[in-house]
């Protein structure tokens, strides 16, 4: 394998924008800004939030099935809707993919997307060093402070300096 990696989905945005679904540089996996588009390109759920998010997941799902990944390999995603005032049918359809390992995750309102039907496009950041393993889910830092308590700062450690004799003044 060379080390970048790119896959397609000959949707018509590709070849004119000149982008690739998804590029795999090393462990990194990167998925382009995916909207609600079907196999042929046409936008699904018009109108509807929610069937337009779980529709980019599933696209989503499907770049990274091609590349031998799954769902519980993202570590990122960036939600970009047309109306905050309903991104509780975005998070719903998100929280559907990965309740079970949630990823870092960012919101942004935005003015327009592509196609003025379109309502939300998600990015997807994913780490495949851990593609060959079965294991899913969260892991929990043991070194993580308690809610509520307050993180104690470690002294600094200064580097041993040498001691300067002052020069003694004259008078």
């Amino acid at each position: 394998m060379s080390a970048i990696w790119r896959i397609s989905t000959n949707t018509p945005w590709e070849p004119n924008v000149g982008y690739s679904r998804l590029v795999r540089a090393g462990d990194i996996v990167a998925v382009s800004g995916t909207t609600a588009t079907d196999e042929r390109g046409l936008i699904v759920g018009a109108g509807q939030m929610y069937v337009q998010a779980r529709q980019a997941l599933v696209n989503i799902r499907a770049a990274l099935e091609r590349a031998g990944l799954a769902m519980h390999h993202v570590i990122r995603t960036r939600m970009f809707v047309t109306d905050m005032g309903r991104f509780a049918e975005a998070a719903r359809a998100h929280k559907e993919f990965f309740a079970d390992s949630p990823p870092a995750s960012t919101v942004v309102e935005v003015r327009r997307l592509a196609n003025p039907d379109m309502m939300i496009e998600i990015e997807a950041d994913a780490y495949a060093g851990a593609a060959n393993s079965q294991t899913a889910g969260s892991v929990v830092a043991t070194t993580a402070p308690k809610p509520g308590a307050q993180a104690k700062p470690k002294a600094a450690t200064k580097p041993p300096m040498k001691s300067a004799k002052k020069p003694s003044r004259r008078k």
